[in-house]
């Protein structure tokens, strides 16, 4: 009866051993094939007929120079310098407005028509004071001549020379107040006096408000219109922080809108913020370097930066692929067969990548035709 069950515990321990022992290499069957899974799954390898059909060429890593171009974007802004608001010298009634929103205006326009009783006033005022200079300065040659014969006194003549000062101020401000209302007054006679005065564009630009109507009366604070002068036309452009020491003030840049991409025109960056904000961005300010009407406030746009040249190492664009916004090459095993490897990238151009750390790929041959065909067929296998 010992011995019974000494053999039964006997052959429930190798039973439990042979268990365990079946789990491990149960458990190292699985890690082997998945740590192979994981290899394979990187690895094209073609058969003759896909060989054939896809139609493979190598390469290797290359030395070139090369120039960085950075994309950035931005909208249209307009200095505040360039930001005029026209207002009429003295009140009055709005006639009529000779202009709408958004149209283009030359210097020396009228802008609007503004009538008031005042003004046939400051004109009347003008030639009164005028015609009594005239009488003024007569009586005042007339008091020198007889001081000289002392037929009047001393007195009457320093009368007559203050009557004659006063006129003179009164008529020089007057005439300066007719010629801020756009009258001339070397020409304003009786029979040319009006009730209207004319409010004349500043400069050349664009209106951006009309902040009255026909029939309004106006004061001399009131506004009337905001101008624009295009040559205050500024761009307002995002520069990320991985761009930050390539773009600089002084350098050439192409603009265009999305409207027009490839009508491109020239601008040059005026100033850097030297700031990055919440956004990982900071701003460059650039000026057109000739008006362009197709550019205006508010409107988006796009601009490219060439940086100066540098020397570098990578591959032609074809040799490196994307999946899943990762970079990756193919390398030749031989025997048709591929691996695919991770890379990071820096500039590019039209025909070349630079490819960052590539020594770690000198003497390798890289897949160049036919690697987007691999990246396909890899990505079937996993599927």
């Amino acid at each position: 009866m010992y011995l019974k069950i000494i053999s039964i515990y006997s052959l429930s321990l190798i039973l439990l051993l042979s268990s365990c022992s079946g789990k491990k290499e149960e458990e190292k069957t699985v890690y082997e094939n998945k740590k192979f899974a994981k290899t394979e799954q990187n690895t094209v390898q073609l058969s003759a007929q896909q060989f054939q059909s896809v139609g493979l060429t190598t390469t290797a890593v290359q030395k070139k120079t090369m120039q960085k171009s950075v994309r950035l974007n931005g909208k249209v802004d307009i200095a505040p310098s360039h930001i005029s608001s026209v207002s009429s010298i003295m009140g009055g009634h709005i006639k009529s407005i000779q202009v709408i929103n958004g149209s283009h205006f030359n210097k020396g326009q009228i802008l609007a028509v503004v009538e008031d009783p005042q003004f046939i006033q400051l004109q009347q005022d003008f030639l009164v004071t005028k015609a009594q200079l005239e009488s003024a300065r007569l009586n005042l040659n007339r008091q020198k001549d007889l001081n000289i014969s002392k037929a009047s006194s001393d007195k009457t003549l320093q009368t007559a020379q203050a009557d004659f000062a006063t006129l003179n101020a009164t008529l020089k401000g007057l005439e300066e107040k007719l010629r801020i209302i756009g009258v001339n007054a070397k020409s304003l006679h009786t029979g040319n006096i009006r009730s209207r005065i004319n409010i004349y564009a500043p400069f050349s630009g664009f209106v951006s408000k009309i902040l009255v109507n026909n029939g309004q009366y106006i004061n001399p604070s009131d506004t009337l219109f905001e101008l624009i002068n295009p040559a205050g036309l500024l761009l307002e452009l995002k520069v990320f922080e991985n761009d930050v020491n390539d773009v600089k003030k002084g350098q050439e840049i192409l603009v265009y809108n999305n409207q027009n991409p490839d009508n491109k025109s020239n601008a040059k960056i005026v100033s850097i913020v030297p700031s990055i904000e919440n956004g990982g961005s900071s701003v460059a300010i650039a000026k057109l370097s000739s008006p362009n009407p197709d550019f205006i406030k508010g409107m988006y746009i796009n601009a490219e930066v060439n940086i100066s040249s540098r020397y570098t190492i990578g591959l032609p664009n074809e040799s490196v692929v994307s999946f899943e916004n990762k970079n990756y090459i193919f390398e030749d095993l031989g025997n048709k067969k591929y691996q695919m490897i991770p890379v990071n990238v820096g500039i590019s151009d039209q025909n070349f990548t630079e490819i960052l750390k590539a020594d770690n790929f000198k003497d390798k041959k890289i897949v160049q035709k036919g690697a987007y065909s691999l990246l396909m067929l890899l990505k079937n296998k996993s599927e």
